[in-house]
């Protein structure tokens, strides 16, 4: 189950993002999601952990810009284990999204019922991390995302060192790597596609020139981003075994007449020739 966002823990991750940086953080990860994303409106997506509804408001945002839309370009779903945070994501999305209380070890959807599946900043903390991602491969048809804390993001280890003295939601969450959520989904799922990038490399330096050198692939391909945003391409996976056949052999055989002859001359005999 994992931990449950209390009242104030939702205030205060909401109000998170009204700084001037950390505003410049999440619209970093939001544009390199919704590269990786690349998807065309109508898509259906869940997101999963889906908080206070930012992930979902801020990709809905990018995605009504770059296609000049009026309405929501994803047909949106979103799920959390705490009323709180569902409380202001409703307030903040109002009929663009369908919002429901679950958790994300134990997802009530069927099979392949979206398209896209989006775990952001959710991992950090459940209780199953591998359950979660199991569950979202179960749901989605075609992709999932992962957007995780890096442990060996130099700005993340600072944040911990920070929360042995004063706590934090931070302080509380399960930081991963690389290699780490690698490890988690090929043991689920085989050596499946897997796809990843970091974003921000230098979280406390603003500005157009270092977006510039933050959106480069060759930068964003850097294992110590403040965050990584992982595509999985599940594949489906199909394990064949030998069948035993039995038979049972009759004790007694006799030929059916009329329709094995045990010579042409019958044949001839019955048609009067």
């Amino acid at each position: 189950m994992g931990y449950i966002f209390e009242f104030s823990d939702a205030r205060d991750y909401d109000q998170w993002f009204e700084t001037r940086k950390n505003r410049y953080t999440f619209d970093l990860e939001i544009q390199l999601l919704a590269v990786m994303l690349s998807t065309a409106p109508g898509t259906r997506l869940l997101d999963i952990g889906c908080g206070t509804g930012k992930s979902l408001k801020g990709l809905m945002d990018y995605y009504c810009e770059k296609f000049q839309l009026t309405g929501s370009p994803f047909h949106l779903t979103g799920i959390d284990p705490s009323p709180y945070m569902l409380d202001i994501a409703k307030q903040r999305l109002g009929a663009k999204a369908d919002l429901y209380r679950g958790f994300a070890e134990d997802l009530p959807f069927e099979d392949n019922a979206f398209d896209y599946a989006l775990l952001f900043t959710t991992l950090e903390f459940t209780e199953k991390p591998a359950k979660a991602i199991e569950e979202a491969c179960r749901v989605a048809k075609n992709r999932v995302f992962i957007v995780v804390l890096n442990k060996y993001a130099p700005f993340n280890i600072l944040k911990k060192i920070k929360g042995f003295f004063i706590s934090s939601l931070v302080s509380r969450a399960r930081c991963f790597s690389v290699w780490e959520l690698k490890k988690i989904v090929f043991a689920i799922l085989g050596r499946v596609p897997v796809a990843w990038k970091t974003t921000p490399q230098c979280p406390w330096i603003r500005g157009r020139i270092p977006m510039f050198f933050e959106r480069l692939y060759p930068v964003q391909k850097l294992p110590f981003g403040s965050v990584i945003i992982m595509a999985i391409s599940p594949v489906p996976k199909f394990r064949m075994r030998p069948m035993p056949l039995k038979i049972k052999k009759s004790s007694q055989y006799n030929t059916a007449r009329g329709f094995a002859r045990e010579s042409t001359q019958e044949v001839y005999e019955d048609l009067n020739f």
